[in-house]
C-alpha cells in the first residue's frame, strides 16, 4: 500500500509540474521515479508499466543530461523496464546512453543495429563491448565502426563472429594489422565456415591472414569445436536465460507498440527462437509460464494451434516450428507432419479451441511429447 500511495504521489507531482515545469524538481522527481519503478517492476501490469513510460519520457524532455544519465543507470540492469524510455536514453549523447548500451538487456538486436548506424562512435565502442554480442550487430559494427572500435569487439569473446560479421571483418583485418593480430586469439571462431561464405577476393586475404597471423594449432581447433557444438545445442534447446532476455526485449518492443506479425516474421527469418516464442505468447496475451511448460513438454500440439490462431503464413509457420527452443530437436518427418497439420487447420477453428483454453487457464490433459 505504502508502494502504491508513493507512486499515485509521484504521479500526481508530475502533474503538478506539466503546468509550469521547475528544472530542479523535475530531476529530483524522475530519479525518484526511476528507482520507485526498479523497485515495483516485478508487480507491475502493462498499463502501469505503460504510464511509467510515458512519464519518463515527459520528463528526459525537462531535464539534465546528469539526471538522465542517473535515470538510464538505473534502468539498466533491469530486465524488464519500459520500452520507449530505453530505446529514447540509448539514443541519448554517450554519456547518457552508455549504461544501456553496455548491460541492457532489453534493447533487442535490431535496436542496436539501429544506433550503431545512426549515433556517434562512443556508442559503438559501448555495444561492442557487451556482455553479448550476435552476428548480425558485430557485423553492423564492422561494416560501421572505426579500427579502435572493431579490434574492440574482435577482443569481446562473448561477441560472436560468424557468416554475416566474418566476411567485412577479414576485409577491416587485411588494413589493420591490430585488428588483424587480434582476430588470432579468436579460439572460439569456426573460421571453416566463415570461409565458405566468402568470395574468391576474399578468400585470398584471408588465406593469406591465416599464414601470419591465424596459426591455428590443433588444441586450437579441438576447443572451436567444442563451442560450437555447445552453441548449436543451446539453440535446439529451451535456455532459461536466452528465454528471459527474449521476453524482455519483446515485451519492449510491445510496449513501443511496435509487435506484430511483421516483427514476429523477423524473428522467425533470423532464426531467433526465443524471441519468436516469446512474441507469439505476447500477440495471443499468453503467460511465459504456459509457453515454458509447451517446450518442457514438447507440446507440438499446443504450438500448432497458437500459431494458427495468429494465422501465421504456412512459410513463416514452417520456419517458427523448426526453430522453436524444444528440448529435443524435431526430425524432418516431424516438421513436415507438423506444417501440415497447421494447413489443416482452419483460422476459425484454431481461434474457438484457443479461447476454450483460455476459460479453462490452459489447464489442458498431458499430450503426447511427438506430433499425433
Amino acid at each position: 500500500m505504502e508502494l502504491d500511495h508513493s507512486k499515485g504521489t509521484a504521479f500526481s507531482n508530475f502533474r503538478a509540474l506539466t503546468s509550469d515545469p521547475n528544472k530542479a524538481e523535475c530531476e529530483q522527481l524522475i530519479r525518484n521515479m526511476a528507482t520507485l519503478f526498479s523497485h515495483v517492476v516485478d508487480r507491475c501490469d502493462d498499463e502501469q508499466i505503460a504510464q511509467y513510460d510515458e512519464v519518463l519520457c515527459q520528463l528526459a524532455e525537462l531535464v539534465e543530461s546528469e539526471a538522465r544519465a542517473d535515470v538510464a543507470q538505473i534502468l539498466a540492469p533491469l530486465s524488464r523496464a519500459p520500452g520507449t524510455v530505453v530505446i529514447k536514453l540509448a539514443h541519448d549523447e554517450v554519456e547518457v546512453a552508455t549504461p544501456l548500451l553496455e548491460f541492457s538487456s532489453v534493447l533487442s538486436d535490431d535496436d542496436l543495429i539501429e544506433i550503431i548506424e545512426s549515433q556517434s562512435e562512443g556508442h559503438r565502442s559501448a555495444i561492442a563491448g557487451r556482455s553479448s554480442v550476435a552476428d548480425r550487430v558485430s557485423s553492423s559494427i564492422c561494416h560501421h565502426a572505426e579500427n579502435e572500435t572493431v579490434k574492440k569487439l574482435v577482443e569481446n569473446e562473448k561477441a560472436e563472429i560468424g557468416p554475416e560479421a566474418g566476411p567485412s571483418l577479414i576485409q577491416r583485418a587485411a588494413k589493420d594489422e591490430s585488428i588483424a593480430g587480434s582476430m588470432g586469439h579468436r579460439h572460439d571462431v569456426d573460421w571453416r565456415s566463415i570461409y565458405s561464405t566468402l568470395d574468391d577476393a576474399s578468400k585470398r586475404v584471408f588465406s593469406t591472414l591465416a599464414r601470419t597471423h591465424m596459426k591455428i594449432d590443433r588444441a586450437n581447433v579441438d576447443a572451436a569445436k567444442k563451442v560450437v557444438v555447445n552453441k548449436i545445442k543451446e539453440r535446439v534447446g529451451f535456455n532459461a536465460t536466452e528465454w528471459t532476455v527474449a521476453w524482455g526485449q519483446v515485451r519492449a518492443l510491445s510496449d513501443r507498440r511496435q509487435l506484430d506479425m511483421k516483427a514476429l516474421e523477423r524473428f522467425c527469418r533470423f532464426s531467433y527462437a526465443h524471441h519468436s516464442a516469446a512474441a507469439i505468447a505476447l500477440m495471443l496475451r499468453i503467460q511465459p509460464e504456459v509457453m515454458v511448460k509447451w517446450f518442457a513438454g514438447q507440446d507440438v500440439g499446443a504450438f500448432i494451434v497458437a500459431a494458427r490462431a495468429l494465422d501465421m503464413s504456412p512459410e513463416s509457420f514452417a520456419k517458427a516450428i523448426a526453430i522453436v527452443p524444444w528440448r529435443d530437436k524435431l526430425n524432418a518427418d516431424d516438421l513436415q507432419l507438423a506444417s501440415a497439420r497447421y494447413e489443416s487447420l482452419s483460422f476459425h477453428d484454431a481461434r474457438e479451441i484457443f479461447e476454450m483454453w483460455r476459460a479453462h487457464s490452459f489447464r489442458r490433459p498431458q499430450q503426447n511429447r511427438r506430433v499425433a
